[in-house]
């Protein structure tokens, strides 16, 4: 062969290679695409097993039509269960308005009235007689005032109240939670949904969430609530009908419901499958395949869930929402049906089995109590649960406020079984109920915030603390180990990235920044609720990584009795600033380990008070300033010009001035302070 020919097939063969490096290059860079784009390319999943694995991530395309689209905007419920037009923070705040400034007992205010309201709170609060209030004694003042009364304590609602404390119920029949107490119902409406590939039509759908709801308020990322039988009978995806689609504003991870829920099962508790959803929308006229935003999805807890995970046909499904589960409030049963939210249909024997137990918690001694306990909650179910939220510090629980979690009756053993729900704040991650070290040090002894009787004496019965700080023993050995988590945290990370990124470069930054065990740098629910920059009255909140290495030391520490750990503060959503004697690890008073946590509502109420009256812009309020801004408001809500103030014109007014519209938003009240940016969609 002549030496031109063997350059010839030399450069043949070489042109032939790039020909081929060339076809291998846009292979694998179509194969990089298709991994971006998600499992899209799976087929849809035919079982439970198959839909919920923790790292897969689903496309859904839901196409609705205009006005269906528009009609699941939230209705409006006109007057509250607390009475009054409207709904917004004025349920809650417009009470003590009248409770401490109503001197003639005439239910109104006068101006006088309303002027020496304000004389008596700035005298309250300034306690160090220092003629003005920095933004510490403001919170606190605010806090002691607008706190909800203690049971059994002077002003607290009388025991037959079905939700004493904080109100977060709904209208007798309606959903619970803040969103509803504030007023908003959510609708199903039709729609047909495109699950990776699978048709499902006629659908019905509906917005969820409490908090996430209020954050997301100003951007089409909502949680959503899909139901296949709704408006079909009969018709099922995957072996289910519902799905749970949870927006996750509230977490820079888009991990603590995953490995919350996780957690929980790995530990023997029932507790829903997870996975993610790339979730698209198409409106015509309005969005053509919009992408939303990647999803948590979340089983739902219902009498499919019950009968798999317990292996038994009935029984009764409640998802109470009070902060003193299991009291008296009487014989009749109209009196705990909004409190304990049956989401099956009851028996006269399940109504009775509740109601006896809540009379059992609130009557019976102690001896009494230990000895039939065991009858009414299976203990080791409720050990292992308690072990899981305490070593989670979810606080947005039963440890506190009084809800996320669901109670079934079992219909052999007549014993409540306990179940998590809605996580998003959990890995210590619910700012406005302490601070970061007492989240991090919460004490296994007494994890509680405030006098949550049932929890109090069910922690004193021997025979639940042994299998309790057994099962603290046994998981600190075990699931909590540090690295366990971290090895998790990277395997979301990893199958969650490329959506995120689709979603929002910030996000995707923000994501980054947490699986690598750092804060994130965009804003949290703090700056969501405050705007930019507000958000420094909530304590930052530790990744997932930083909070279990803290975490799980800390409970070493105290099942070892090397540390008590600390303790929470007993009213409000928290306490006034600074440290200071509270309970002690097991209850009794000033012990050491104990600080006072921030938080109250004065976190959310302190901001407004201090935009609108803070004239000279110094961050302190003088005497002068606070009743020269009190009396400004008088005016402006006394719309009658009658010279007194009604209770409606008083709620009305505080949510003018608190919660006011934002142009061009969907519409609903917007927890802002007064004169303070709208929210921003969530970076």
């Amino acid at each position: 062969m002549s030496n031109s020919s063997t350059v010839w097939l030399s450069r043949n063969s070489y042109r032939h290679l790039a020909s081929l490096a060339r076809v291998l290059l846009t292979a694998l860079t179509l194969a990089t695409h298709v991994a971006a784009a998600g499992p899209a390319t799976q087929p849809a999943p035919r079982k439970p097993s198959e839909l919920y694995n923790v790292t897969a991530v689903w496309t859904l395309h839901v196409t609705f039509a205009p006005d269906q689209w528009g009609a699941m905007e939230p209705n409006r419920i006109n007057r509250p269960p607390f009475g009054g037009p409207g709904a917004g923070p004025g349920v809650f705040l417009a009470p003590t308005f009248l409770k401490d400034g109503d001197q003639n007992h005439d239910s109104k205010l006068s101006k006088d009235e309303f002027h020496a309201l304000g004389e008596k709170w700035f005298a309250d609060w300034d306690k160090d007689n220092a003629g003005r209030l920095t933004p510490d004694p403001l919170r606190a003042g605010l806090n002691a005032a607008f706190a909800p009364p203690a049971p059994g304590s002077p002003g607290a609602p009388a025991p037959a109240s079905p939700q004493p404390g904080i109100m977060l119920q709904g209208q007798q029949g309606r959903r619970n939670g803040l969103a509803s107490a504030m007023g908003l119902e959510f609708q199903y409406v039709r729609a047909d949904l495109d699950f990776n590939g699978q048709l499902i039509k006629d659908i019905a759908i509906r917005h969820k969430g409490n908090g996430t709801w209020m954050e997301s308020m100003g951007s089409v990322k909502r949680s959503m609530k899909i139901q296949t039988d709704h408006f079909v009978k009969g018709q099922e995806f995957a072996g289910v009908s519902t799905i749970n689609l949870h927006n996750c504003v509230t977490d820079a991870s888009f991990m603590n419901e995953v490995l919350s829920h996780r957690l929980f099962r790995d530990a023997g508790v029932p507790a829903p499958r997870t996975a993610y959803a790339r979730v698209f929308v198409t409106v015509p006229g309005k969005y053509d395949r919009k992408y939303f935003g990647l999803y948590s999805m979340v089983e739902n807890i219902d009498t499919t869930f019950t009968k798999e995970h317990f292996a038994a046909k009935g029984g009764a499904l409640f998802k109470p929402v009070t902060p003193f589960p299991f009291t008296d409030l009487g014989p009749n049963w109209d009196s705990y049906q909004q409190t304990y939210d049956p989401k099956t249909k009851l028996s006269a024997p399940e109504k009775q089995r509740l109601v006896d137990f809540a009379r059992l918690v609130t009557h019976a001694d102690d001896a009494e109590f230990a000895a039939k306990v065991p009858d009414f909650v299976d203990l080791d179910n409720f050990a292992r649960f308690m072990a899981i939220e305490v070593y989670l510090s979810t606080l947005d629980s039963i440890l506190s406020i009084g809800q996320n979690y669901y109670a079934y009756l079992h219909p052999k053993s007549g014993q409540f079984h306990f179940m998590p729900w809605d996580l998003d704040h959990s890995f210590g991650q619910f700012p406005m109920i302490g601070t970061q070290e007492q989240r991090e040090q919460l004490s296994i002894h007494h994890p509680w915030r405030g006098d949550i009787r049932f929890l109090e004496r069910v922690y004193k019965v021997q025979a639940f603390r042994n299998l309790y700080l057994a099962r603290l023993d046994e998981f600190s050995r075990t699931i909590f180990k540090p690295d366990r988590f971290h090895q998790q945290v990277d395997e979301i990370a990893a199958a969650i990235r490329p959506a995120v990124g689709e979603e929002s470069e910030v996000k995707l930054r923000r994501l980054n920044r947490v699986a690598a065990g750092q804060s994130p740098d965009g804003p949290g629910i703090a700056d969501a609720v405050f705007g930019r920059g507000r958000g420094s009255l909530m304590q930052a909140r530790k990744p997932i990584k930083a909070f279990v290495t803290a975490r799980s030391q800390s409970i070493l520490d105290q099942v070892s009795g090397k540390s008590q750990g600390q303790t929470l503060a007993d009213f409000g959503f928290g306490a006034p600033p600074g440290p200071g004697p509270d309970r002690s690890a097991r209850g009794g008073p000033g012990a050491p380990g104990q600080q006072r946590g921030g938080g109250g509502p004065g976190n959310f109420l302190a901001p407004a008070f201090m935009t609108a009256f803070d004239a000279n812009r110094d961050r302190q309020l003088t005497r002068d300033e606070l009743l020269q801004g009190l009396d400004k408001w008088f005016d402006a809500w006394n719309t009658d010009k009658t010279g007194l103030l009604t209770d409606d014109q008083i709620r009305a007014g505080i949510n003018k001035v608190l919660t006011p519209s934002r142009p061009g938003s969907p519409g609903g009240p917007v927890l802002t302070p007064l004169n303070g940016p709208p929210p921003r969609e969530p970076a």
